[in-house]
């Protein structure tokens, strides 16, 4: 299994980072459990950012965007974390998938997660994150991981799961849909199949 981890943290260290990092052990721990061997590639945008920037303009990516457009479209699932600015994704975040082919994450599970100063941002993962991915055709897992500066080192309460329970629930969501890859290719496969009859039809 490859899994690939976006992470759009711009300052050294970052909690944005922190957090993919927790998600893929939680993520590779799950898949072990069910029998998978997972390889891990991280894409640190902030390292891409001028190699994004060029090639929005020019049209060709730079060798090191080009291997982090490759590994995200050789990957059986993604993890993907982003800052809040603005009540949405970060800039960086959305222009590194604008220069991605959207065919290329058609039914790819995704775990969506961000890091913001406040909880009150939370809802970014449903009202921008989530619909972006689903936009572009990828399978999001159920839960998306805020973690606000409160919660880290937090274990939750009677009503609430903190964020280590956020943590594990999306990855294990995850590892379920990684594993399911082979059906998915074969539903792919039948609606490849579909959609080149549909083309061939003339309704003239």
């Amino acid at each position: 299994m490859r899994l690939t981890v976006v992470s759009a943290g711009l300052s050294t260290p970052s909690s944005t980072r922190l957090l993919a990092d927790r998600l893929t052990e939680s993520a590779r721990d799950e898949l072990t459990a069910r029998g998978h061997e997972a390889s891990t590639a991280v894409v640190e945008l902030r390292e891409l950012a001028g190699d994004i920037a060029n090639h929005l303009v020019t049209g060709f990516p730079p060798p090191r965007l080009s291997s982090a457009i490759d590994a995200v479209t050789a990957a059986d699932g993604l993890i993907v974390v982003t800052p809040v600015f603005a009540a949405s994704y970060s800039g960086l975040f959305k222009s590194f998938f604008d220069v991605i082919d959207p065919d290329v994450l058609t039914g790819k599970p995704v775990l969506t997660a961000a890091t913001g100063g406040t909880a009150r941002h939370s809802l970014v993962l449903e009202h921008a994150v989530r619909p972006l991915f689903a936009y572009l055709r990828a399978v999001v897992v159920p839960t998306a991981v805020f973690a606000a500066s409160e919660d880290w080192g937090s274990g939750g309460d009677d009503h609430t799961d903190g964020l280590p329970g956020r943590v594990r629930r999306a990855s294990v969501e995850l590892a379920a849909l990684m594993a399911a890859r082979p059906v998915r290719e074969a539903f792919e496969d039948d609606v490849t199949v579909l959609e080149r009859q549909l083309a061939d039809l003339r309704f003239d």
